[in-house]
């Protein structure tokens, strides 16, 4: 017998009376955290201070695992061990794989120190092992508790209205704190979001002002006192170049529907299942071409093409960025190893704004090579379109910085 449809909803009607029964809601404590996480006026400040304190336990673990234990390993022992047995000191390929040995002035000099010795198995291997490891192994730590207790969802609605105006919504907060890890995952990750503007608009933005761990760690190592001016410059870059090409990209920016959980007490299980395939993707995907990225440099180098291409360059870099002449040669190889490039500038004399504006221009630089790969992955056409973008803010971002720096009477 077919229903019509006041019958259908008087037969809907006994159904739920006779199956559903109605119990008495009691409002529980962690029903009011929950409610107090969600809204604007008290979600903001708990947000502020659960990433305050999210930052400050990073940065606390990475450095006393990477001072305390793995800088007095490689340097005390590994560093001095590979200087002794492997062959050919001095020549092209000890350079390449060992020590570069005072790789700017052209004099060859043991290096005493990993950070500094810029060769494969000990710079590549100290910065993807000393510094890199440590660093995301907490980054994951922490962002799986978050998860798996329901506050990211919390976080992705109270960042909701703010991203809208970049063309965004709340949920592309996970490609861009999972890129704070590395930009692999943070990359593709954005295939979480609806439309191929938003994808773009996020693959963009990620390569361009996200800095990945391997940076922030050699950056928390070598200029801890800066860290808030350089990433300061990282954020503002990020909403208002994400703002212009939200204005100029064609296409839309849907609303999300999220399922915002009750808060819940994590299960290890799911926490160590979630670190352990991050890490491990991290190892299988990113570490291979930190290594490749470490090699190409050391051949550049031992062509002459970073001080060819440096010296060609100084002009721009002096004159519009605003940075000493010596810089070129670091900021060319942060085409290729942006972390190595953060460590060369540390030991170049320059003032504290120039060194800010040095490592903005590292971190807004073309991304890894591994970035790259995953970029590639998602199309051609918005690879192309992501580094005309780059080119671009590159050149504009730079000149304002150096700009404020004039303005302010400090660059």
């Amino acid at each position: 017998m077919k229903l019509g449809v006041e019958e259908r909803w008087d037969l809907i009607d006994r159904i739920s009376k006779e199956t559903v029964t109605f119990g008495v809601y009691r409002h529980t404590l962690k029903d009011a955290i929950g409610e107090l996480t969600i809204k604007p006026m008290t979600g903001i400040p708990v947000a502020i201070a659960i990433l305050y304190g999210f930052w400050s336990v990073f940065g606390s673990f990475a450095g006393f695992f990477t001072d305390g234990f793995f800088v007095r390993l490689f340097d005390a022992y590994w560093l001095p061990w590979l200087q002794a047995v492997f062959p050919g000191e001095g020549g092209w390929l000890y350079a390449i794989m060992v020590d570069a040995g005072g790789i700017e002035s052209g004099e060859f000099v043991l290096s005493s120190n990993c950070l500094e010795s810029f060769g494969v198995l000990t710079s590549g291997l100290f910065v993807a092992i000393g510094v890199v490891l440590p660093a995301i192994l907490i980054f994951y730590l922490m962002l799986a508790i978050l998860e798996d207790i329901g506050y990211m969802p919390r976080l992705a609605v109270l960042i909701d209205t703010m991203l809208h105006k970049i063309g965004l919504h709340g949920y592309a907060i996970v490609p861009t704190i999972l890129s704070l890890g590395c930009n692999v995952p943070g990359v593709t990750a954005t295939r979480i979001l609806e439309t191929k503007k938003q994808r773009f608009i996020m693959m963009t933005l990620l390569a361009i002002f996200i800095p990945c761990g391997a940076q922030i760690g050699i950056m928390q190592d070598v200029v801890p006192d800066l860290m808030g001016w350089i990433l300061l410059y990282l954020i503002i870059g990020y909403f208002i170049f994400g703002y212009i090409l939200n204005k100029v990209i064609p296409g839309r920016a849907p609303e999300f529907l999220i399922d915002v959980p009750p808060y819940r007490r994590p299960m290890l299980s799911n926490i160590g299942k979630k670190v352990l395939g991050r890490v491990k993707g991290f190892f299988m995907v990113a570490l291979p071409f930190v290594m490749l990225g470490c090699a190409i440099v050391g051949v550049f180098y031992q062509l002459g093409v970073i001080r060819f291409l440096g010296d060609l360059l100084a002009p721009i870099f002096v004159g519009w960025f605003g940075v000493p002449a010596e810089t070129a040669g670091p900021l060319v190889a942060a085409f290729l190893r942006k972390d190595l490039a953060v460590a060369q500038l540390s030991v170049i004399e320059m003032t504290k704004y120039q060194m800010i504006t040095a490592v903005v221009l590292v971190s807004i630089y073309f991304p890894c090579v591994a970035t790259f790969v995953m970029m590639l992955k998602e199309g051609l056409k918005e690879l192309i379109g992501a580094l005309a973008v780059l080119a671009v803010t590159v050149f504009l971002y730079g000149g304002l910085i150096h700009l404020i720096g004039k303005l302010l009477g400090v660059a």
